[in-house]
């Protein structure tokens, strides 16, 4: 008699072979071409992030209008209206800073070789007394022991620099040239690819929301239709949580901007401290690093006013940050997925490696639906009856720590 279910099975272990082995071969090939596929792979990232941003507002309008094109059409318009806007206000007050620090910079030279030409006055009268002592204790050293005393020169003058010398000094002075010719370079090429990115995923959301089916349904058919309910709770959850971290986001960038605005109204004119208000909007979107960005324009103004001025911005900007960390952040992230500050440094790490600097923009996202991820492919599946309780008792229990009720 033959054993029938023994065959399915051993078909089916052969079929799961191949298909690791398949699976093996390209994650080989994906990690090996990494190099020219991650700026398409973040133009798809940036693509479908902004696009879930943006969906809920062109599916409210276009219940309004009945035109999914034409609200796609507002939606894009006003951002694009917004980036331009920004983009201007950060060029015209880098340019106003640049004016004003031209003109102050050589009175703060003068200032920086004042003390640097004491500095070196007084080390020449060290070396010049230095000198003279060991003159000094020479002469004595030699008449004790009854030895002709040496003739030495208090001073020497410096010798001239050779030939040689001045050509070893010409040719680090043209390795420094090209070496600035380099990174100038690679800023160029930097910025050119940038470019490139930002203008790909303007047009990719534009098409993506006039109708964002078709990519839906094509990550349907990657996904084995077993895996079909699976996957729907996946996107449904990832199409919750975009939406509420681009809000979030965006809530948090009106309040930074907004304080930024009111407190430099008082120390620059009504124009500069808008501009600086929207780059400080803008760069509260970036963790960590966009807080700091954000207060360079500010401090080349504040320079070429002078006085205390620059003590009185990087003190207002201090305070600003206090707030957003301590009453925006608390506020507007209470109902959301919160992320560690760990995770969120190595996310951003990441993704700045994988993707360049515009990574910094998705390290967020990516890392809250990188625990989406685990927790409906992985922990759901084999540690489902473990709460976050049990984790925080285990995580105590291995630091060695004693539980106390807060």
């Amino acid at each position: 008699m033959n054993n029938i279910p023994k065959n399915p099975k051993k078909g089916m272990k052969e079929h799961s072979i191949a298909f690791y082995v398949i699976l093996a071969a390209a994650l080989v090939t994906f990690i090996q071409t990494f190099t020219l596929l991650s700026p398409i792979l973040l133009s798809f990232i940036l693509i479908m992030l902004i696009t879930l941003s943006v969906n809920p507002a062109v599916s409210w309008m276009r219940s309004l209008t009945g035109s999914r094109k034409g609200a796609t059409a507002v939606v894009t318009t006003t951002i694009m209206v917004g980036v331009v806007l920004t983009g201007w206000a950060f060029v015209g007050t880098m340019k106003k800073s640049y004016i004003n620090l031209s003109k102050e910079l050589p009175v703060y030279w003068e200032r920086l070789q004042k003390p640097l030409i004491k500095i070196e006055q007084k080390a020449l009268l060290s070396e010049e007394k230095l000198q003279a002592e060991v003159t000094t204790e020479m002469r004595n050293a030699a008449a004790a022991e009854g030895k002709p005393q040496p003739d030495v020169q208090t001073t020497e003058p410096a010798p001239p620099i050779s030939p040689d010398e001045s050509g070893s000094i010409r040719t680090r002075l043209s390795e420094m040239l090209h070496g600035l010719i380099g990174s100038f370079t690679a800023m160029a090429f930097n910025g050119a690819q940038m470019l490139v990115v930002l203008v790909t995923v303007l047009f990719g959301v534009i098409f993506t929301l006039m109708d964002p089916r078709p990519i839906i349904r094509s990550i349907f058919l990657i996904v084995p239709e077993r895996h079909h309910d699976r996957t729907l709770i996946i996107m449904q959850r990832i199409g919750k949580f975009v939406p509420w971290w681009a809000g979030a986001t965006l809530a948090g960038m009106v309040a930074v901007g907004l304080l930024v605005f009111l407190f430099m109204w008082p120390i620059f004119e009504f124009m500069d401290a808008l501009f600086l208000g929207l780059i400080a909007g803008v760069m509260a979107a970036v963790p960590f690093v966009g807080p700091v960005l954000s207060v360079v324009p500010a401090l080349l103004l504040a320079v070429g006013i002078g006085g205390m001025t620059p003590l009185w911005v990087l003190l207002a900007y201090i305070v600003v940050q206090a707030l957003e960390g301590n009453v925006i952040q608390p506020l507007v992230m209470a109902q959301g997925i919160k992320l560690h500050p760990i995770a969120l440094i190595f996310s951003m790490l990441l993704c700045v490696a994988a993707f360049g600097v515009l990574g910094v923009l998705v390290a967020a996202p990516l890392a809250t639906i990188a625990n989406i991820l685990h927790d409906e492919l992985y922990r759901k599946r084999f540690i489902p009856t473990v709460t976050d309780g049990d984790l925080d008792d285990l995580a105590r229990k291995a630091l060695n720590e004693k539980y106390t009720s807060k």
